[in-house]
Formats: structure tokens, C-alpha cells, sequence
């Protein structure tokens, strides 16, 4: 991962504008317990919570049961992405992250 500043806070969805589920979503994501994963994954889903499909939300509550640190070290490039059925969604974070 190059290094590149990142944003203080991640960017928020309106909150009101959205359901239950996705509220419930979006603040897991912006409140993981490392900042880093909050920037990374909360800057994700801030920015596409309102678009995202059932079965996306799916796969990111179940991406967001996974361990913290093994999160962090996957989306900074500190170890591989493994293959499985994270794959695709945890690419698509850490490309966010580095565009």
C-alpha cells in the first residue's frame, strides 16, 4: 500500500435516509474498534450503504465478523487477501481505500 494520508473521519451517508438494517450496518462499520478498520471499512460503506443489494449486506455483516486484525492486516496489504468467500468484497475495500 503506498503511502498516502488518509481521512480523518470517513465520509457519512445520511443516516435518517436509511432503513434499520442499513443504519445498523453502516454504524458497525464506522465504530469497529481499531481507527484504522473504521476508515477503511466505514469510508466503504459510508459511500455505498444507500445502493448496496441484500445479498451485499449479507456478505458485509458476515465480512464484519471477522477479527479486527486480521482485517487490518488484509485491506493494508500486510498479508494477502486469502481466496474464499471474502475475497471479491475485501478487493473491493482496499481498492476504495487506495484510490
Amino acid at each position: 500500500m503506498t503511502s498516502r494520508p488518509m481521512e480523518q473521519t470517513p465520509p457519512s451517508a445520511d443516516a435518517a435516509a436509511l432503513d434499520p438494517r442499513r443504519r445498523r450496518v453502516l454504524y458497525r462499520a464506522t465504530h469497529r474498534g481499531t481507527r484504522e478498520n473504521d476508515l477503511l471499512i466505514g469510508g466503504y460503506v459510508a459511500r455505498r450503504i444507500a445502493g448496496m443489494e441484500a445479498a451485499e449486506l449479507d456478505a458485509l455483516e458476515a465480512l464484519m465478523e471477522l477479527p479486527d486484525a486480521a482485517l487490518a492486516d488484509w485491506l493494508t496489504g500486510r498479508q494477502p487477501i486469502p481466496a474464499g468467500p471474502y475475497a471479491g468484497l475485501l478487493a473491493a475495500i482496499r481498492a476504495a481505500a487506495l484510490a
